[in-house]
């Protein structure tokens, strides 16, 4: 019964909400960064290498 009665005083207090908004903002944060790194910075970075094309590239940490 203690792990109930804390998760409803949980909910009821609003850091549920607090948490769920966000995570929605660091997704979203997350998606204007990598759009920035992959549109605007990349390009460019590319070029002065020698037209390096860095979609190619990855690394799989398995």
């Amino acid at each position: 019964m203690g792990l109930l009665k804390e998760f409803r005083t949980f909910i009821i207090k609003g850091n549920a909400i607090d948490m769920a908004v966000g995570i929605i903002i660091g997704a979203a944060f997350g998606a204007v960064v990598k759009s920035l790194v992959d549109n605007i910075m990349m390009p460019p970075l590319g070029y002065l290498i020698g037209g390096v094309d860095f979609s190619a590239y990855s690394y799989q940490l398995t």
